[in-house]
């Protein structure tokens, strides 16, 4: 009887801990928390979200912060010609053609794995900046189209040249509205 009392009182000490240091954390959260620039956050709204680095930043988040710091908008291949025109209104600046030192304008592709193929090594799931590439190491591997953002990143690093770049086919379900006809809001 006194081991079940004594794993019954471990049980209520743990639990009481866990409640006092996940208050702590809640309070700390709220008393502690880091108000973003709200500019940034404009501008990663307006980047691809493809996480591919050609603007020799590693993902739109650092790169929205260096826009604006003041770099050059014109680095962003994914996002093309439309990007660049959303983030000359945003920043009030005028709006110029793509880097070409940083690629080019491409149609939006996924990466497909010919799994037949895939010996398994994982240097594609390494690369990939989106987590998109499911699989194990000396097992077959896959890619989850809808989380696929076609930054071309996993084809260089395949041994075995299995990976390709198909384009994607707008359908009802992955169709989006023009971004050039959508507003910007300035911010003052």
């Amino acid at each position: 009887m006194s081991f079940m009392w004594a794993i019954f009182t471990a049980l209520i000490a743990v639990g009481l801990l866990a409640l006092v240091f996940g208050a702590i954390l809640g309070f700390a959260s709220i008393r502690f928390k880091v108000e973003g620039d709200p500019l940034v956050e404009q501008i990663d709204e307006l980047l691809p979200q493809t996480q591919c680095g050609q603007c020799g930043y590693p993902g739109c988040k650092p790169y929205a912060q260096a826009i604006a710091d003041g770099d050059d908008i014109n680095k962003c291949p994914p996002g093309g010609d439309a990007t660049i025109k959303r983030l000359a209104d945003l920043m009030g600046v005028e709006a110029t053609s793509l880097d070409a030192a940083h690629g080019s304008e491409d149609i939006k592709k996924v990466a497909f794995i010919r799994e037949d193929e895939c010996i398994g090594c994982t240097k594609c799931i390494q690369a990939c900046p989106v987590d998109a590439i499911l699989g194990a190491a000396k097992q077959m591997h896959t890619v989850i189209t809808d989380e696929c953002t076609g930054c071309d990143l996993c084809v260089d690093p395949c041994p075995v040249d299995c990976i390709d770049m198909i384009p994607t086919q707008t359908t009802p379900s992955s169709w989006r509205w023009n971004i050039e006809s959508i507003p910007v809001k300035q911010v003052s």
